[in-house]
């Protein structure tokens, strides 16, 4: 017997967050009856689950890396009608989501699945995964903003996380810098936000890393499936014991 919400993520419903929501909404049927409580669990081999009277079928479990461009939305389809980030995928039968985002502006590493468990346990600040960017910001931030950056900046929506930031390179003239952010949350907009709130905007970003997995090999709009022994080590990580 497995969680009704964990069942709904696996069969490609959407994020087990998501999922959460469609059952407090009333919209899961389980053998005809609608479910509206969290704790419900159920038989995926014999129970028959709906969603607004559709029934879903476990999806094989698919991990995808895209390299993220700029100008594309995070997100599985838009109103202004703007690329999205599926639309760069062939072939992939499965309905998979992003996890986490990236904003329209920011290019790089970008994981796609239909397994809502280990999308929610990677943003989940918790299991403290690396998120690391590279940052072309205005000005050159001195070694006490850097600390700043590392140690947590103080946002709208409160004071960031610590974590790790390094100049890289810096223009002769001081006019822009080259910027290693590392950070484990994953709020709207945050390293930007960031290198805002110490004076020193962001021009350009793009995230290089996501714990162990990398850009390499992968070109602006390409991506990969995830390898089993990558697959095996992230779940390790994020002390997932199912295979």
């Amino acid at each position: 017997m497995e969680r009704l919400q964990k069942v709904l993520a696996q069969a490609g419903v959407a994020s087990r967050r998501k999922c959460e929501e469609l059952i407090l909404q009333g919209r899961v049927q389980v053998n005809g009856v609608t479910v509206r409580e969290l704790g419900t669990k159920v038989d995926p081999g014999r129970d028959e689950i709906a969603v607004d009277g559709r029934v879903i079928r476990r999806e094989e479990l698919v991990y995808l890396l895209l390299y993220k461009p700029t100008g594309v939305i995070t997100s599985l389809h838009d109103p202004q009608g703007r690329p999205v980030v599926t639309d760069l995928l062939c072939g992939v039968k499965q309905r998979v989501f992003p996890v986490g985002r990236l904003d329209y502006d920011t290019s790089g590493l970008l994981l796609l699945t239909n397994d809502g468990e280990l999308a929610n346990r990677v943003a989940h600040p918790s299991f403290e995964i690396d998120k690391v960017y590279r940052a072309w910001v205005k000005g050159v931030p001195s070694p006490e903003k850097l600390r700043q950056l590392a140690q947590g900046v103080l946002l709208a929506d409160g004071l960031t996380a610590p974590g790790r930031a390094r100049l890289l390179k810096a223009d002769p003239l001081g006019r822009r810098a080259l910027l290693e952010l590392t950070i484990h949350e994953g709020r709207n907009q945050q390293v930007r936000r960031m290198c805002a709130a110490v004076g020193h905007p962001v021009e350009s970003l793009k995230r290089i890393r996501l714990g162990f997995l990398t850009l390499d090999g992968l070109a602006p709009g390409q991506y990969r499936h995830l390898t089993p022994e990558e697959l095996q080590r992230l779940k390790r990580e994020l002390a997932m014991t199912s295979s």
